[in-house]
């Protein structure tokens, strides 16, 4: 291969015939004189008898020229010109393709598809075999090896199924794949490598290194990965905290701020919420505390960082990190007959809506998955009950005991501190002259923020020894000092004392709403369920973690996790990331927590080096040239023939004209074709498959929006009813053909233009024989900035029929879904509809006018997760507004056959009358 910067010659000897271009120079400059008709009348001879000097009839310059161009094109399309090729198989006997196909090649996949695409094609056109090496490990759990010599075909269908894995990559048992490659004498020390690297350094940071070095071995090395600025970052498990849920991510290489976008969803994959984290100059790890109401944070699923396509930048949530079982443990019996004097009636009502409580003693508790005990005024434990409580918190559960009369006489050893022998009261020994308030919570206590009312006052309480740590166990105080919650940390527990009773004979606090927010901030220190011999069992999977971090079933290679699995964060080819169990006790096994600290790869050998992707196609020239060739040929042919006067007509006025515009046609057939083929190619498309389609607007913004929209109701569609639609287009008015579409959704956006007069006619025509538009202003809420005015404009001179607010028995309500309104992304405003339910079209309505954002409530992305959120009704108000959606397009589809009585029954039947 001849390389010329960016041109390449695969057969660069032929060039040598540009060496001939003089002698046809030469050649050409001659044509025999062109033959004339002489008329023979008799008396021409007498003029003729003059002899006349002859002169050879020469080639004109311009037509030589053309001619040196034919066959310099030719000779250029024949030396196989390239353009932005490669030049590493110059002179190799085969070529190797090394891919890194663990999770974090995810996000930029298309890009290595891409390059082995590139690289497998310029293999075919020297002629050599590829060999393929993957470096993560396979699903069935088999070892990592190379492949056989592959052709170009056979390499591509083996890349066209190639997909990330949800697991890191193994490079030294891809370095033992490639030592035990067998390669031909001929071949070995010949062979091209292109490594598509993740970037990343990996669980060993020399395995890199190494891998290069015997890759090198091989013939010659080019390193391809991503730049330090796109390496993936990581979800790290979550931390639970006394105030919510702490996040942690990270990223590969420290430098510039950044800020990511965490998305939490729920079961369904509904939004639940959207977060910022950020990342600070030069730091590659990043904290948010998940600081959202205990109602929203039990829906979260899952949380994934926003554009990381890959199972690392997902996490799944369980049950560990949702409502917690908590266990109540009390000796009294009084609650039967007084219930308002039992030791933990406050306690259940507190923490009745937030907690699955469970009732009996420790030893039966601790048989069962428990996340927190409560302990009421309990006497002396037997040593056995101890042993089993101080194991279940080493384990990471929270014991939290409330004081009592026996526990001041009775103290046992599961405190955080020692305790004083008796209590102090009012008007006792240790005693002081009125009830005591409550102090502000310290900076570092679980409790921080929380407002603590005037009213709430202590007239009884047990007090801790002094000791020099007691300060940093004090979550609570009373104003005068004296602690009134205390705690430890135990393994990875912990032990909690409140210094008062729980219910109201030593003080008030069980009877105000602070008590009520403490032990929500207490239940959430729990970092889950522990004990219980149902956990010992094997786990079958659920739902995992493809390698772009969707959910999907669990391939047939997937097995079991035992729980010391998941607690090891097994994660691997026999054991993916995702969820494991049943659909209603689940434990989630997530990437993060198996992964090591992200680095980027270093440490190459000097020699090599990384570089990015190619962005550049190579182009084959060939077909170019020798096209452009084919059409001078035809060219020079009607100009030989012209001026040899063997073409009638041509030295006619107007001959010649005639010949240069046929000559400007053959060079330029693709031009004159290029309108009507863009019309056909939108008419195959259109016509191919149901589709919806939206407007054009010209608003960047809301084309987007209706684009989205369209698309998510185009899932729902699929998922709920017989329709199959096709995705989604865009139409243009003043160029497109309508008809091929049942409805048109226009999102009308404030700075909308008046329509021509040829869209004007195209969508009067539209309307006139069948077609929908839905008219969306969108400003429900005020956020439409004039797009009311702006629909008026566009309608003005349009022949609208009467509009009328949608009545109640409208087949609208009625077509799929039994509704009483139409919401969308807001709610409230009114439908409008034909008056009389239309004129044609079966009785449809043409128009339909309203302001409620249909599209911003329907939008998802492609994961087919919401994109807006829908106020103020939430996930109901959006399926309601999908519901409409199904209604609207049942509407176009089917007609108003809803409307005949014939259905009345059935429906007043699912209405309960």
């Amino acid at each position: 291969m001849l390389g010329l910067g960016s041109l390449s010659f695969l057969s660069p000897w032929l060039l040598l015939g540009l060496a001939a271009l003089p002698m046809l120079w030469w050649l050409l400059r001659l044509t025999p004189p062109t033959p004339r008709r002489v008329s023979f009348p008799a008396i021409r001879l007498l003029f003729d008898l003059v002899p006349q000097e002859e002169t050879p009839y020469r080639t004109p310059l311009w037509l030589i020229l053309m001619r040196l161009l034919l066959a310099a094109l030719v000779i250029l399309g024949f030396a196989g010109p390239l353009l932005n090729a490669h030049s590493e198989l110059q002179g190799k006997r085969a070529l190797m393709l090394v891919v890194d196909d663990g999770w974090a090649a995810a996000p930029g996949w298309p890009d290595r598809e891409h390059s082995m695409a590139e690289a497998v094609d310029e293999a075919e056109r020297y002629k050599i075999p590829v060999i393929l090496l993957t470096t993560a490990p396979s699903p069935d759990g088999g070892p990592i090896a190379a492949s056989g010599m592959l052709s170009a075909a056979e390499a591509r269908q083996k890349i066209r199924v190639l997909e990330p894995r949800p697991w890191a990559t193994d490079r030294t048992a891809a370095l033992a794949a490639v030592q035990h490659l067998d390669l031909k004498p001929e071949i070995a020390g010949h062979v091209a490598v292109v490594w598509l690297s993740d970037g990343l350094a990996g669980a060993d940071p020399d395995s890199g290194r190494k891998l290069a070095e015997g890759l090198r071995q091989l013939g010659s090395l080019a390193i391809l990965a991503d730049p330090a600025t796109r390496l993936p970052s990581l979800m790290r498990p979550p931390e639970a905290t006394a105030s919510g849920l702490t996040l942690h991510v990270e990223r590969a290489t420290a430098g510039a701020p950044q800020t990511l976008a965490l998305r939490a969803l729920d079961d369904a994959g509904r939004l639940v919420s959207v977060e910022k984290v950020d990342f600070a100059a030069d730091k590659t790890a990043a904290s948010l505390a998940l600081k959202i109401p205990a109602e929203l944070r039990n829906r979260i699923a899952s949380l994934s960082i926003e554009g990381e396509n890959s199972a690392g930048g997902v996490l799944l949530l369980d049950d560990r990190w949702r409502q917690r079982p908590v266990g109540l443990i009390a000796e009294s019996e009084e609650a039967n007959a007084q219930p308002l004097l039992g030791d933990l009636y406050y306690v259940e009502r507190a923490l009745g809506p937030y907690a699955e409580l469970r009732h009996g003693d420790a030893a039966k508790l601790l048989q069962r998955e428990i996340a927190v005990l409560i302990m009421a005024d309990v006497g002396l434990l037997p040593q056995e009950t101890v042993a089993k409580l101080n194991t279940w918190v080493d384990k990471g559960g929270v014991l939290v005991r409330f004081a009592g009369p026996k526990l001041a006489q009775n103290a046992d050893s599961l405190l955080p501190v020692h305790l004083r022998s008796g209590d102090r009261q009012l008007g006792g020994a240790m005693s002081w002259s009125q009830p005591a308030h409550l102090a502000p919570f310290p900076a570092e206590s679980p409790f921080a923020g929380l407002a603590v009312p005037p009213e709430v006052l202590v007239d009884r309480q047990v007090l801790a020894e002094p000791e020099l740590d007691l300060g940093k166990k004090t979550w609570a105080k009373l104003v005068d000092g004296t602690p009134l919650v205390t705690a430890e940390k135990q393994g990875n527990g912990w032990i909690v004392l409140i210094h008062t009773t729980a219910n109201a004979s030593w003080s008030n606090l069980a009877l105000s709403g602070l008590f009520v927010e403490m032990l929500q901030r207490l239940v959430s220190l729990s970092q889950g369920v522990y004990g219980g011999g149902a956990a010992a069992e094997p786990l079958p999977p659920l739902q995992l973690l493809d390698g772009y971090g969707r959910l999907v079933a669990p391939p047939p290679t997937a097995l079991p996790a035992t729980p010391n699995d998941l607690a090891t964060n097994a994660v691997g080819p026999r054991h993916p990331p995702g969820y494991y169990g049943k659909s209603t006790a689940r434990r989630a096994l997530n990437l993060g927590a198996a992964l090591p600290k992200l680095a980027p790869l270093e440490g190459l050998p000097a020699d090599v080096q990384s570089d990015p992707f190619a962005v550049a196609d190579t182009v084959d020239l060939m077909p170019w040239l020798l096209g452009a060739a084919f059409a001078l040929l035809l060219a020079d042919m009607i100009i030989a023939l012209a001026l040899r006067g063997l073409l009638s007509g041509w030295r006619r006025p107007g001959g010649r004209a005639v010949a240069g515009l046929a000559f400007l046609l053959l060079l330029l057939p693709a031009a004159a074709r290029a309108q009507a083929g863009d019309a056909d190619k939108f008419a195959i498309s259109a016509a191919g498959t149901t589709r919806l389609a939206y407007v054009v607007t010209g608003n960047d913004q809301s084309d987007g929006i209706s684009k989205a929209g369209l698309f998510g109701l185009s899932l729902v569609l699929a998922q709920r009813t017989a329709a199959e639609l096709g995705d989604p287009i865009g139409v243009n008015l003043e160029t497109d053909d309508l008809a091929f579409f049942p409805i048109l959704y226009w999102r009308v956006p404030g700075d909308e233009a008046p329509l021509s007069a040829a869209a004007e006619q195209r969508l009067s025509d539209y309307l006139k024989h069948g077609g929908m538009v839905l008219f969306d202003t969108a400003d429900q809420l005020g956020l439409g900035g004039g797009s009311a005015n702006a629909l008026r404009g566009l309608l003005r001179d349009m022949d609208v029929p009467t509009l009328v607010p949608a009545p109640p028995d409208h087949v609208l309500t009625k077509a799929f879904y039994l509704l009483r309104d139409f919401p969308g992304r807001y709610t409230g405003g009114v439908l409008w509809v034909e008056q009389g339910e239309g004129r044609v079209n079966d009785g449809v309505s043409s128009v339909i006018i309203g302001s409620n954002d249909w599209a911003g409530a329907w939008a998802m992305d492609d994961s087919g997760r919401p994109l807006y959120a829908t106020v103020p009704g939430g996930d109901r108000q959006r399926e309601l507004a999908y519901r409409f959606g199904v209604n609207l397009v049942m509407y176009a589809l089917t007609g108003n056959y809803k409307s005949d009585q014939v259905h009345v029954p059935a429906i007043l039947e699912r209405l309960g009358q």
